[in-house]
């Protein structure tokens, strides 16, 4: 098993947008829902903010839905989470992973993208 890799965090001022892409190179044979978490800080537990189905039926958390966007990608089992209207209270540390149901998930953790958003 092989972690997802996620990329385009960065620090963005209030009000601004970001777009991080995450890919699993290891699952190749099928198509899973892929979720977006977020850890705003160490020890704090992860929100799951975004889901995709494989059929591509999105679900939000309340935190973020009507900014977020959650899309698949070309190559398969990846994600794209656009973020507008960013808030200081997006700043998290953002990770990618396919959930299984009862908090499980399939792939390991991978270190994630920081999402950093100044007032």
């Amino acid at each position: 098993q092989v972690p997802f890799v996620e990329s385009g965090g960065g620090l963005v001022q209030a009000g601004g947008s970001l777009r991080l892409s995450c890919v699993n190179s290891g699952f190749t044979s099928e198509v899973f829902a892929i979720a977006w978490y977020r850890r705003q800080a160490p020890g704090k537990e992860s929100e799951r903010v975004a889901t995709i189905t494989p059929s591509g039926d999105t679900d939000y958390s309340d935190s973020v839905k009507g900014r977020f966007t959650i899309s698949r990608g070309d190559a398969r089992n990846s994600a794209y989470l656009q973020m507008n209207s960013l808030k200081p209270e997006d700043t998290a540390v953002y990770y990618c992973n396919a959930p299984v149901g009862g908090g499980i998930v399939r792939a390991p953790w991978g270190p994630g993208t920081q999402v950093t958003v100044s007032s």
